[in-house]
């Protein structure tokens, strides 16, 4: 049997997926950085698929975050965009909290 993640890391994770999602749709509903929100939209949608069907062939004894830094290592374009889409939505969070914070204190300041 394959090893994998537990599964706290996987709620934490697809949580984070979600909600993310949800601040991007929020965002492009609103038309705050329109551009940001469809591309986190795309990343969020596609780098949890492509990470999962490229995990599949990891071999046993290998998590699936193993895997991904193993293909890394390898040079594997499908980690190299995994990793920058994860990396990407995590910019994203920043992103959205600082627009949302900057805003907030304009309001207070006024």
């Amino acid at each position: 049997m394959w090893e994998t993640l537990p599964n706290w890391f996987w709620i934490i994770l697809y949580l984070f997926l979600l909600a993310t999602l949800g601040t991007a749709v929020f965002s492009l509903v609103k038309s705050k950085m329109k551009n940001f929100s469809i591309i986190t939209i795309v990343f969020a949608l596609t780098v949890p698929i492509v990470s999962l069907i490229n995990s599949m062939e990891r071999a046993e004894g290998m998590n699936e975050l193993d895997y991904l830094i193993y293909a890394l290592q390898q040079g594997a374009i499908w980690s190299v965009f995994v990793t920058t889409g994860y990396l990407y939505l995590i910019v994203w969070w920043i992103l959205f909290l600082f627009k949302n914070d900057s805003k907030k204190n304009e309001t207070v300041a006024n």
